[in-house]
């Protein structure tokens, strides 16, 4: 018995070492359980002393920086609005202005339209007086001639009847003054 017992102890401590769980989830390991608070007790201290500072620095800063972006973003959204709003006035108004000026464009054209069908008017009036005056003056040119060649057909034809000649600057009065004298007539 002597080796044995040593032996056994040796066995339950190796069969204690590869014991690594609990038979129960319900037993309760106060070594472990210290130990477990203890490290967190310090790993919460040495964070809160040395990394959460720049931590919570850094939080700060980005949200402030976020909060910086997000009144700049608003600012040029304002400014985008008010952009866009004028650009509507302006295009509405170019848009007035346009139809402002095709408007005086036809009314223009209209008048300059009216005032040569008038001058073209006048102008063909102008000619057509110029024609019938320059016909009239034909006209009568041509009734002298006629008369003229009627006086001297009239007086060829007397003479030869006669048969001797008559003086033809007086006869050729007395045939223009009974041509005269027939046109009142008539």
């Amino acid at each position: 018995m002597g080796v044995t017992l040593p032996l056994m102890l040796v066995a339950q401590a190796a069969e204690g070492a590869h014991k690594v769980g609990f038979d129960s989830p319900f037993e309760v390991n106060f070594g472990m359980f210290f130990w477990t608070w203890l490290i967190f007790i310090g790993l919460f201290l040495v964070l809160k002393k040395w990394a959460w500072p720049p931590i919570v620095r850094l939080t700060e800063e980005r949200e402030k920086k976020i909060a910086q972006q997000l009144a700049e973003a608003e600012r040029m959204n304002a400014e985008a609005r008010q952009a866009l709003e004028e650009h509507q006035r302006l295009v509405a108004r170019a848009k007035e202005d346009a139809q402002a000026l095709i408007a005086e464009a036809k009314s223009v054209a209209e008048r300059e339209r009216e005032q040569l069908l008038t001058r073209t008017r006048e102008e063909q009036a102008q000619l057509l007086d110029r024609a019938k005056r320059e016909i009239q003056a034909e006209r009568d040119r041509a009734v002298v001639e006629l008369r003229r060649e009627a006086v001297d057909l009239s007086l060829a034809a007397a003479s030869r009847l006669i048969g001797e000649r008559l003086d033809s600057n007086a006869n050729r009065r007395l045939v223009t003054e009974y041509l005269a004298s027939l046109a009142e007539q008539h």
